[in-house]
This record gives C-alpha cells, sequence and structure tokens, in this order.
C-alpha cells in the first residue's frame, strides 16, 4: 500500500505563484508514475501534469503548458508541481496520485493510490 500525502496548497492573488508537494511513503513508489490532478465541485477530476516513474519523462495538460512545471526528487518518491501566472478559474482541490496501471497516464485509471487533496484558491 503506497499513502500520497501532498500539501503546500493556499490562497494566492491572480498572477501569483504556488509549488504543491507531493510525498509517497514508500520507497517502492520509485516504480510509480506520480502526478496530478484537480477538481471543482460538480466537474469532473481533471489531469494536469504527471511524471514517469523513472523521472525522465513528463506530460502536462494543454491550459498548464508553460506556466506549471513538475518535478521528482533523487529519491523518485516525492514530486512537486510548481504553478505559475496562476488565473481564479484554477481555483481547486488538487490531488496527488501515483500509480502505474495499463491506461494512459493522463487518465485517472492510471493511478492507484491518490492523496486526500489539497486546496488552492486564485483570487482575482
Amino acid at each position: 500500500q503506497v499513502q500520497v500525502l501532498e500539501s503546500g496548497g493556499g490562497l494566492v492573488q491572480a498572477g501569483g505563484s504556488l509549488i504543491l508537494s507531493c510525498a509517497a511513503s514508500v520507497r517502492t513508489a520509485r516504480a510509480y508514475d506520480m502526478g496530478w490532478f484537480r477538481q471543482v465541485p460538480g466537474k469532473e477530476r481533471e489531469f494536469v501534469a504527471t511524471n514517469t516513474w523513472s523521472g525522465s519523462t513528463t506530460y502536462y495538460a494543454d491550459s498548464v503548458k508553460g506556466r506549471f512545471t513538475i518535478s521528482r526528487d533523487g529519491t523518485k518518491n516525492t514530486v512537486y508541481l510548481q504553478m505559475n501566472s496562476l488565473k481564479p478559474e484554477e481555483t481547486a482541490v488538487y490531488y496527488c496520485a501515483a500509480g502505474n496501471g495499463d491506461y494512459s497516464v493522463r487518465s485517472r485509471l492510471h493511478y492507484n493510490y491518490w492523496g486526500q487533496g489539497t486546496q488552492v484558491t486564485v483570487s482575482s
């Protein structure tokens, strides 16, 4: 069982920046892709970014390309999401996930383990 814990959410003004962190509980998390999703009430949880288990490949949603950066530390069980130029419409609960399923890394189904989420609020 892999436990995933997010931190770093909060309130920021439009155009500002935040860094989210996600730690996986076990060293075997090195074998998992780790990604970020976000969700607002009444909407589907949407893909934001992923870093593959090797740390060598990253994927982003088109809406965040050029503004968000996902990275992984050398131990490969902590992943970060640097978010710049935040927009009010990006207010959501951000979830970290770890997984190695058969589905696309952009799909929720790829991920086996999820954190509780951290709130990000962008004020206008």
